[in-house]
Formats: C-alpha cells, sequence, structure tokens
C-alpha cells in the first residue's frame, strides 16, 4: 500500500503518523516544500522517501511530485495530510489520480464553506446561529438591524479564527467595511453567549465512532487571536451525553469515513431565542482533522 502524506514536517510531531503507518507496512511517501536537512530525525526515518517541492501552494509542483511517485512505486492508494488547510489540495490531487479512498472535491465543500454547513447540521437536527454571506455592505447593515450587535464576522471559507471579528457597535462596523479584505467572501452570524465544547473522534471506514473525546474551550479562539489573550482548555474526562449525541449525528449528517474530526459546538452561557436554554448544545463548525491540527 503506497501513502503520500502532505507537509509531514508540519506540525512537527505529525511524523507519529508517518512512522505507524510505516510500522504496518505502508510505503509512507511524503511531499512538503521544507528542506530535507531542515526535517527532524523522527520524519526522515518514518518516510521511505521525500519529495521537496517549492510552494505545496503550486498543484502543478504537487502534481509532478505525484507523478513521480506513481513511476517509482506504483498507484498511490492514499493521500492524507491531517491538515485542515491542506484539504482542497488532497481532495484534487484524489479527483486527478483517480484515488477512491477519502474526500473529492465535491464532498469537500459542505465541509470547508461555514455557509454550506449549516443545511448539514439542519439535517442532523443540531441547532445553528442565524446567518447570512453578505455580498454588499447593506446586506450586512440590514443583517446588524435584525439580529443586533454584536455580530460575528469571518470567512466563508477560512481555518481557525484568521480575519474573524466580533463587531459590537456601529463604529467597529464601519471599521470592519473599510479594512475588509475585498476578494474575500464573509460570513456573518448572531453572536452566541456560550463556551465551546468539541466533539473530538476516530471515526472508522463504516463511519462509526473508534474513540470519542472533547475538550471545553472557555475563552473562544476569536478572542485569543483578537485580544492577544492567553489560550485555555481543558480535556474532558467524562464526554457529556448531548455533546456526544449531537457529534455523532454530525457525522452521520456528514457521511464522514475513515476520518479524524474535530467538531466544535457552543453551549449556551445563557437563554437565547431561537436557540435554546442555557445549556444547550449549538453548532459551530466541523473540522475534518485531529484537534488541534
Amino acid at each position: 500500500m503506497n501513502l503520500v502524506f502532505i507537509s509531514p514536517n508540519f506540525p512537527t510531531y505529525y511524523w507519529n503518523f508517518c512512522k505507524s503507518l510505516r510500522e504496518r507496512g505502508v510505503t509512507v511517501l511524503g511531499v512538503g516544500d521544507a528542506p530535507y536537512d531542515d526535517l527532524v530525525n523522527e520524519t526522515k526515518e518514518s518516510l521511505v522517501e521525500y519529495y521537496r517541492v517549492n510552494n505545496l501552494q503550486n498543484y502543478d509542483e504537487v502534481y509532478r511530485a505525484m507523478g513521480f511517485f506513481i513511476g517509482k512505486y506504483g498507484r498511490i492508494d492514499y493521500i492524507e495530510s491531517q491538515n485542515e488547510f491542506w484539504l482542497e489540495l488532497e481532495a484534487q490531487l484524489r479527483e486527478d489520480f483517480n484515488i477512491h479512498h477519502g474526500l473529492r472535491p465535491k464532498e469537500l465543500e459542505v465541509m470547508k464553506f461555514k455557509s454550506k454547513m449549516k443545511d448539514v447540521y439542519k439535517k442532523a437536527n443540531v441547532p445553528t446561529a442565524r446567518y447570512k454571506v453578505f455580498k454588499d455592505d447593506q446586506e450586512l447593515l440590514d443583517f446588524c438591524k435584525e439580529v443586533g450587535f454584536p455580530i460575528v464576522v469571518k470567512p466563508d471559507n477560512g481555518v481557525g479564527a484568521s480575519h474573524t471579528y466580533r463587531l459590537s457597535d456601529e463604529q467597529e462596523l464601519k471599521n470592519f467595511l473599510s479594512e475588509k479584505e475585498t476578494d474575500v467572501s464573509y460570513i456573518m452570524e448572531e453572536f452566541i453567549y456560550a463556551e465551546i465544547n468539541s466533539y473530538d473522534a476516530i471515526i472508522d471506514s463504516h463511519g462509526e465512532p473508534l474513540f470519542e473525546t472533547g475538550n471545553i474551550t472557555p475563552i473562544s479562539i476569536m478572542d485569543i487571536v483578537n485580544n492577544e489573550d492567553n489560550a485555555i482548555f481543558y480535556i474532558l474526562k467524562d464526554l457529556p451525553e448531548d455533546t456526544r449525541k449531537a457529534g455523532r449525528a454530525t457525522v452521520k449528517s456528514f457521511g464522514v469515513k475513515s476520518r479524524f474530526v474535530h467538531f466544535e459546538f457552543f453551549r449556551l452561557t445563557k437563554d437565547q431565542e431561537g436557540l435554546g436554554k442555557k445549556g444547550s448544545i449549538v453548532a459551530l463548525e466541523v473540522n475534518m482533522r485531529p484537534c488541534g491540527g
């Protein structure tokens, strides 16, 4: 079995995936943009071969790397990175090289675009915040009037808390409109008064959980990034049943198989109209990767 691991050098500890695969007889081939000499020894020892490209975001370079590996080792069975940033790259490579295991571009859309996640959550009977993908400034202004301040604005297709803002009044709204990136599609959502509860699991090839856990993040990642605050989270000894139920329903609704997942849910810290009572679970977003990846 041949597996190509994208960016095996980052995060640094991801060599553990490659090492475990190789110990089980998998031919693990790495593609990355770091010089070979910069790889830690554990990464070097875990790979059968490493192909360096100048830029992993240059699809032609990665495509040529795949062609090289196929010519030398035969058909590629899997492509993985376990990293949200490279999911679209993985999916396109699977499409172009007809690799059956893993997500293809069409399947990935509902997992990458926050607006598209909403309908899938609805099928899982998990409530979500009111939202709108706005096309112009007036739509954003109208939404603020509808739901009131504060609101949250973030890229519809984004990773982590990058370019995510909490707008608390009209002045902050005006500042955002004057500074926002024009080539980014933004989604706006009503603000949720809550703490973050995650559902973290390994899902098998039949869509069933092999392992389940979760953590609580009292301070949102958005606030940590924007306020340069301390990052605080803790792993739960026992996963609450409502988090487990929402997580499993979300796995089924998204059709997840053979993946790590990190699903984020809000747990309301006060009653919120249209969403539920204090303590209720509300969907935030899905991540098709290990927690912290």
